[in-house]
């Protein structure tokens, strides 16, 4: 049985909140007498995952969330305060910029440097050094002190080093979000022939896209706790949809619909491929068909008319159509109720959450009087961009 190159178990991190002068001496002292040092920021708890070789997994999660604590465990350079980790490989991490280099030395001397603490002998480096100036193509500068050098440099030269160790286990955090998009071509490409010759990738990243194109598996933490782990394509879904739903609600926007009554022209049922909506959220394949049925009621007897849309999760729209726009009457199944149905076949939208909304409206479809709501999420996996696929073909002109 394959045993996991990376165990984490139940693995915690707490820093001391030490408040002025006073406060920071009183946890040094603590710490010197190896007790507790009292008030304490938790920046990770209970997080507990398997990492087997060969796996790809992305680390996403919004700002402060812990992710670089995380990464920065499992390198090495920090001990975790609860739990216990297991690494079973040789690590090559790039956790942050210039980490490994000396600002005074030149970018060739800080290869040799930056080799060494990963490990690699130094006539091992000599053979590859040309190779590693090649990729990490910063011209002459590679002979003046780093110290001058952009952060774009400074992480072509880490990245550079990494390609020559080939560690059995390769941690990167916003590395793809620092270089200039040649660089960012040449490192992914890099990444993709480091998995197919059996790598293992741990990478942090603020781009989906660079997530679900690089990653097979995911992690979100959210708060310094895992709120999800799972496929990538699963996971990147729900993290783009909460910040979605995130948005709208700082937009003021709410999910309660208006208070009905029975005087006015109202949705009273409406079905998702015959399920109720207040039995949502729904989930539904890319590329199947979605049917939207209800009952509209009309106070007064006269048909009335219905409007069906399909919205992002931060309220942004996609699709919306009314039934007169098509001349469809909805069928009168009672004598202040009428039915409709709408179907969309092969539902073109990518995976991601959305909402789809019913309008009762006036007969004249002049006026929206109500409104019901319900959560659809698409499931699959793509690596297309924006919120749905348009039918193309790819020619050689």
């Amino acid at each position: 049985m394959t045993r996991p190159l990376i165990r984490l178990d139940g693995v915690g991190k707490a820093y001391p909140a030490a408040l002025g002068t006073g406060g920071r001496l009183r946890t040094l002292w603590a710490l010197l007498r190896h007790r507790s040092f009292g008030d304490s920021f938790q920046a990770l708890h209970g997080i507990t995952f398997d990492v087997m070789p060969g796996q790809s997994l992305g680390l996403i999660g919004e700002n402060g969330a812990g992710k670089s604590t995380l990464l920065k465990i499992i390198a090495g350079v920090v001990k975790p305060s609860t739990g216990g980790i297991t690494v079973n490989g040789r690590i090559g991490a790039l956790l942050e910029l210039g980490a490994g280099f000396h600002p005074e030395y030149t970018g060739r001397e800080n290869i040799y440097l930056a080799a060494s603490l990963m490990g690699m002998a130094r006539v091992d480096v000599r053979g590859r050094l040309d190779e590693i100036i090649a990729f990490a193509d910063i011209g002459e500068h590679i002979d003046q002190p780093i110290k001058h050098y952009s952060s774009g440099m400074v992480v072509r030269l880490g990245f550079a080093v990494a390609t020559a160790t080939r560690p059995r286990i390769l941690i990167t955090d916003e590395v793809l979000a620092v270089g200039d998009e040649s660089f960012q071509k040449k490192c992914i490409a890099w990444m993709e022939s480091y998995l197919a010759d059996g790598g293992t990738l741990l990478l942090c990243s603020h781009g989906m896209f660079h997530i679900q194109k690089l990653c097979r598996q995911a992690v979100w933490l959210h708060h310094g706790a895992m709120r999800a782990f799972g496929s990538a394509a699963d996971v990147t879904r729900e993290y783009l949809a909460y910040h979605e739903e995130k948005t709208r609600l700082e937009k003021g926007a709410t999910d309660a619909p208006p208070p009905l009554r029975s005087d006015t022209y109202q949705i009273r049922e409406m079905r998702l491929n015959g399920r109720p909506v207040e039995s949502g959220p729904h989930t539904l394949n890319q590329g199947e068909m979605l049917m939207v049925t209800g009952i509209v009621h009309s106070p007064d007897g006269r048909t009335p008319q219905v409007a069906v849309g399909l919205v992002r999760a931060d309220g942004a729209g996609i699709y919306g159509v009314v039934s007169d726009m098509d001349g469809f009457p909805l069928r009168r199944v009672a004598e202040t109720d009428f039915a409709f149905g709408l179907r969309y076949p092969n539902l073109p939208l990518l995976p991601g959450r959305y909402l789809v909304r019913g309008h009762a409206m006036d007969p004249e479809g002049l006026r929206m009087l109500d409104h019901v709501e319900t959560t659809l999420d698409i499931v699959g996996e793509s690596r297309e961009l924006g919120v749905c696929r348009l039918a193309h073909e790819w020619y050689i002109p």
